[in-house]
């Protein structure tokens, strides 16, 4: 990585910080978001990158930017068809700039500014068409709403985790980049693992969605979600156009890939699912959390 590649990832991340919080799909009278401020030094280096470097830049931009959309809410979700469209954009974009002149005019730069900043609304409305919903157009700024790295001792109590009956393997879901969970469960002796949708080069780390994510059959002894999959699950049941039907069918998937004793830990409770479950092959058990207003479930798989 030359000086020159570390510049360019500055520019990225500083653009992102920049536009933190700001409205995407804020109408132009009300929108305080210029997404990306083209300069000649920019174009210079990126005209200048090799192949590989450029398609790690790509790589990288594209995995800030999920992260950013993730972190202004927790409940947009991007499968493999909507991050490589993203990554699309972010190709295209990048082409736009290496065919600018040596002496190209801040109009011209400022063009291919805005059509880039369309083509990441429309991607998102595409992919998220609830995010047409729910932020005002008319709003220049967003509040948050994004999910946190929660302490192990705290996702410990929330979940009710008998460390001394906690079967393995185990499975965090929407574990965190800190995979904070996953980490303290290893340092006392479990084989943990943890599943979430962003870059980690933890070998203990799998990055997938959790609705592409292949839990196989009878593979897991215990798994585990804190203010993850049922969350979200929960959010697409209230949602119109929710995707709940497939959030059903990976609930039982997950609980079919337990082994035979094995329990799923989370919170917060499904009751509109789990009184619907075969009481022959699973056992509920609901427990209150003192300073909280929900239950954390706990699913056996018994046969």
């Amino acid at each position: 990585m030359t000086v020159s590649d570390e510049n360019i990832k500055k520019n990225i991340k500083d653009q992102i910080v920049n536009t933190g919080g700001k409205n995407l799909l804020a109408n132009e009278q009300f929108n305080s978001l210029k997404l990306i401020e083209i300069t000649s030094s920019l174009v210079e280096k990126i005209k200048n990158l090799d192949i590989e470097t450029e398609e790690s830049m790509i790589d990288f931009v594209t995995d800030e930017a999920l992260q950013e959309f993730c972190r202004i809410n927790q409940y947009f979700s991007f499968n493999k068809r909507s991050v490589k469209e993203l990554k699309d954009i972010y190709i295209l974009f990048n082409q736009k700039i290496k065919l600018l002149d040596n002496n190209a005019t801040q109009s011209s730069m400022d063009a291919i500014s805005e059509e880039h900043y369309k083509n990441l609304c429309n991607w998102l409305v595409q992919t998220n068409a609830f995010a047409g919903k729910v932020y005002s157009n008319d709003q220049g700024n967003t509040q948050a709403i994004a999910c946190s790295e929660y302490a192990p001792d705290l996702q410990v109590r929330i979940l009710q985790l008998d460390l001394k009956n906690l079967t393995e393997p185990v499975l965090d879901i929407g574990c965190g980049r800190e995979l904070n969970l996953v980490n303290y469960l290893r340092d006392n002796g479990f084989e943990a693992y943890g599943i979430d949708r962003f870059e980690n080069e933890s070998p203990y780390y799998i990055k997938s969605d959790w609705l592409e994510y292949d839990f196989e059959q009878q593979k897991w002894g215990s798994i585990i979600s804190n203010l993850g999959f049922s969350n979200h699950f929960i959010h697409h049941n209230l949602r119109a156009d929710g995707n709940y039907r497939e959030y059903a069918q990976k609930y039982m998937e997950i609980i079919n890939s337990l082994k035979i004793g094995g329990s799923f830990y989370y919170a917060p409770d499904l009751p509109f699912i789990e009184k619907h479950l075969d009481k022959s092959k699973y056992q509920y058990t609901g427990f209150s959390i003192e300073g909280y207003d929900f239950k954390t479930s706990r699913i056996n798989r018994i046969s």
